[in-house]
């Protein structure tokens, strides 16, 4: 159970940065006419900054999609391996939810 609440905050982390950095990408191209030397080397820094932060949660994410892919695999190869076991394990757990739904 814990895992799934991990995952869920992991992709909505994911999912709240790539909005902060298509707003800051916003606000960097809207000042973009705005004069200033200093003014132009922190734009110029910061889309440096964001460039990277955008190529290192690509790389997140495709190694979560390459890890979820081998979990997979794994997965279907242990059912077909067991499969008794596996309707075993998924008919306990159909079980534990109804209990659970049941109560309320």
């Amino acid at each position: 159970m814990e895992k799934d609440s991990i995952a869920f905050n992991k992709n909505q982390l994911s999912n709240d940065f790539n909005a902060l950095l298509e707003d800051a990408e916003a606000l960097l191209k809207a000042t973009a006419n705005t004069g200033g030397d200093k003014l132009t080397a922190v734009r110029a820094k910061a889309e440096a900054s964001f460039n990277i932060a955008k190529a290192s949660l690509a790389r997140a994410q495709d190694s979560v999609l390459i890890q979820t892919k081998i979990a997979v695999k794994a997965t279907d190869l242990y059912v077909h391996k067991n499969p008794w076991q596996a309707a075993g394990f998924a008919a306990g757990v159909g079980v534990l939810v109804g209990l659970l739904f049941g109560r309320r």
